[in-house]
């Protein structure tokens, strides 16, 4: 088994891995990038609509385009960039293996040398995430071919040059099913419906508007997919409107399609971080990190769509240089000196990271769990507002970010917990 030595080991090679992976260089470091396809870039590859870029490089990209902007960067660093290989874990390296590896991490994987190992002082988990599919949200019905995840069908359309079917309807209004109700209708096929559960969209509104009125597909809110029709290819699908939560079935009906896109969420991918033992987030499905997105391992760092599911790319890159230059300083023995504890509070579905640093430069990401204009954040100790800031509109699919510094902070003392709700 051949084995290497490296400062920071980089599991992911997606937006977030890329730039970890350059921002850890940047500070001197030996980096390993792995991944476990045979192309850097991650999801984004096949992500050839604009709308990428616009906070990081203040232009309209591609995914293509955007991942492109960090892959041209990595010849000339130190980066050790190990494709179409697949981590199979990550444990505390024994003592027994090199008196130098005590405290480190050793990194399993196999690829195409066969089984190698990694010594790393430091590990970024940069897995991404992946989609709900039919069986997390349990709709009746039989198991024809024609369903299909959002991401796959355009991975079929963009990468491999299938057309998935004819007449489609797409459960779940989330952005990628928005982006291929629109992509379907461009390659001839007829996009008969979007059908989501919830009283509002799942996608940006942005999306709403380009993808969907802008070519009248029907959006329906409120409404329960009930059944999926078909035996050997699915023939239709039942809908249920649903008013103050209660499915009214007498205004059932049908909408006759060969093709299913499911468009139901997405979750951060951990299974590799729950086996080495990082503490989850029984909401996010993210680690739980410290301020310095460090996890309950030390030297084990989360960053990215597999800490929580991001709006925008651009807030990937920035929270993944955050993490990395975290996780830079702590190599260098560098450590918070007290941290608050943070939690959601009303109308808030989550908080990241956990912790604050009393003395540092904080940036918390929340996400709303109400649809409210003329909102108020609050950032509160106890009855006491520490912070509030006024936003004109909140929803659950945009992500809302708050920076919060030692002036913030002051006063308070280690332990002590904070909450952020919207009133």
């Amino acid at each position: 088994m051949k084995t290497m030595n490296y400062d920071a080991a980089v599991i992911g090679a997606g937006a977030a891995g890329l730039a970890a992976a350059l921002e850890l260089d940047a500070q001197g470091l030996k980096v390993a990038l792995i991944d476990r396809e045979d192309h850097l870039g991650g999801i984004l590859m096949q992500c050839i609509h604009n709308g990428f870029g616009l906070q990081e490089f203040k232009e309209e990209l591609s995914g293509p385009e955007f991942a492109e902007r960090f892959i041209v960067r990595l010849p000339g660093t130190h980066i050790d960039v190990r494709l179409n290989t697949t981590v199979l874990s990550f444990d505390k390296a024994p003592a027994s293996l090199a008196p130098e590896a005590d405290g480190q991490y050793l990194v399993t994987g196999v690829s195409e040398e066969g089984i190698i190992a990694l010594i790393a002082k430091v590990i970024i988990l940069s897995t991404g995430c992946r989609e709900k599919n039919r069986g997390n949200i349990r709709i009746p019905g039989s198991r024809p071919a024609g369903v299909f995840t959002a991401g796959l069908a355009q991975r079929l359309v963009n990468i491999e040059g299938y057309i998935p079917g004819k007449e489609v309807v797409v459960i779940g209004s989330g952005d990628i099913g928005l982006i291929m109700a629109r992509r379907m209708t461009w390659i001839g096929c007829k996009v008969k419906a979007v059908v989501e559960i919830m009283p509002y969209p799942a996608g940006l509104n942005r999306n709403i508007v380009q993808c969907l009125n802008d070519f009248d597909i029907p959006l329906y809110l409120s409404s329960q997919t009930t059944n999926i029709f078909g035996n050997d290819r699915v023939e239709g699908i039942e809908v249920t409107p649903m008013e103050g939560g209660m499915m009214l079935p007498e205004k059932t009906f049908r909408i006759d399609c060969d093709t299913v896109l499911l468009s139901v969420g997405l979750v951060p991918e951990n299974e590799l971080a729950r086996a080495a033992g990082v503490e989850l987030s029984g909401t996010t499905g993210g680690a739980l990190v410290n301020s310095r997105f460090m996890t309950n391992l030390p030297g084990v760092f989360s960053c990215g769509n597999a800490l929580q599911v991001h709006d925008l790319v651009d807030w990937v890159v920035e929270e993944a240089r955050r993490t990395a230059a975290c996780a830079a300083a702590w190599i260098k023995g560098d450590r918070p000196k007290a941290e608050l504890n943070i939690k959601a509070g009303a109308n808030v579905r989550y908080v990241n990271p956990v912790k604050l640093d009393i003395s540092g430069t904080n940036k918390i990401s929340l996400r709303s769990m109400v649809v409210k204009n003329d909102a108020v954040l609050e950032i509160r100790d106890g009855d006491k507002v520490i912070k509030s800031i006024k936003e004109r509109h909140v929803q659950p699919s945009e992500m809302i970010n708050i920076p919060l510094g030692p002036n913030d902070l002051e006063g308070k003392v280690s332990g002590a917990a904070l909450e952020v709700r919207i009133i």
